[in-house]
């Protein structure tokens, strides 16, 4: 199996070959924010399956496609930030579906909730459609069709949560090994035709642009909140403080962390106090205080919902 040939993509030089068998290719990145592994199944000549598994804050890409391609991917668990040419960020979220060329590929990416687990089907153009041609004969699909109409524009296209295409990724994350290749073969061939079906005007919901100046000022406000977990703050503070609108500062923040301020920073508050059970002998009193609970049984009530166990509980089992 050959790792790079003109038929395939530069995956970029900070992504380094890591392990490789007669089914796949294990490929991994590493910054100073993290790393991600990509183990890469050949399911047809000219269609690899992709399985993404990040943890990391950021990345910048070196990806190059080289040839005529698409790229679908399914995102599993987490959030993706793209950066832009014209200084907008995109994100994509759990259930999405992603389909572009990759020609218009990302400056750079990052991971807002810093993890990333999901699906790419890389599909190369020329070798896929004479592969598909020869196995079933006639194939119903055509692959430059299916680009055409996917992947016109400079940006990609994304289809948001739909049972369809759940249906489709869901079963691939629990696939046994002993039927895995075989399986791929089926579940890939089942997306190119229920793809060869959508009506791209009707289906297409692509989440909105963010400047990057809007962009940077909320997370510099989430960097202010999270090392401030002793306090709240109102929209109101955050607002005047941040110098944005309430209104566009809970439609960016929510667009680029998946949920709302007040939820997010709830979730956080109860990690890090977990964080604090686990590796402190500090009472649940003390850690709730540091964590901007005065009252110890509404912390003790939060901590619960969110961790399923009260903290006492949480810190013995640990």
């Amino acid at each position: 199996m050959k790792i790079l040939s003109p038929e395939r993509p530069f995956f970029g030089n900070n992504v380094m070959l890591l392990n490789q068998n007669e089914n796949c290719i294990v490929y991994k990145m590493k910054n100073a924010s993290g790393e991600g592994t990509m183990t890469v199944y050949p399911v047809f000549p000219g269609i690899d399956l992709i399985y993404n598994d990040f943890h990391m804050q950021n990345c910048f890409s070196e990806f190059q496609p080289k040839i005529e391609m698409i790229g679908i991917d399914h995102c599993y668990k987490g959030r993706i930030e793209w950066e832009f040419e014209n200084d907008g960020s995109m994100y994509f979220q759990e259930g999405d579906l992603q389909i572009s060329a990759k020609d218009h590929h990302a400056l750079g990416f990052g991971f807002p909730l810093n993890h990333y687990h999901g699906i790419t089907i890389a599909i190369y153009i020329e070798k896929a459609a004479k592969t598909l041609s020869s196995i079933f004969n006639i194939f119903p699909v055509d692959l430059r069709a299916l680009r055409h109409k996917f992947c016109s524009y400079n940006k990609p296209f994304i289809m948001r949560t739909e049972n369809s295409i759940q249906h489709i990724f869901s079963e691939l994350y629990t696939v046994p090994d002993m039927i895995r290749l075989n399986y791929y073969k089926i579940k890939v061939m089942e997306l190119l035709l229920y793809l060869s079906t959508v009506n791209v005007p009707q289906q297409s919901n692509n989440r909105a642009y963010f400047p990057k100046n809007q962009v940077d000022t909320i997370k510099t406000m989430m960097k202010y909140m999270t090392e401030h977990i002793d306090k709240h703050f109102t929209l109101e503070e955050l607002s005047s403080r941040f110098r944005i609108s309430q209104t566009a500062m809970k439609i960016c923040f929510k667009g680029i962390y998946g949920t709302s301020i007040y939820a997010y920073m709830r979730i956080y508050r109860m990690q890090a106090a977990a964080l604090m059970l686990r590796q402190t002998n500090d009472s649940v009193t003390a850690i709730a205080s540091k964590v901007g609970y005065d009252n110890s049984s509404k912390f003790a009530a939060a901590f619960k919902e969110v961790i399923d166990l009260p903290p006492l509980k949480y810190r013995k089992n640990s």
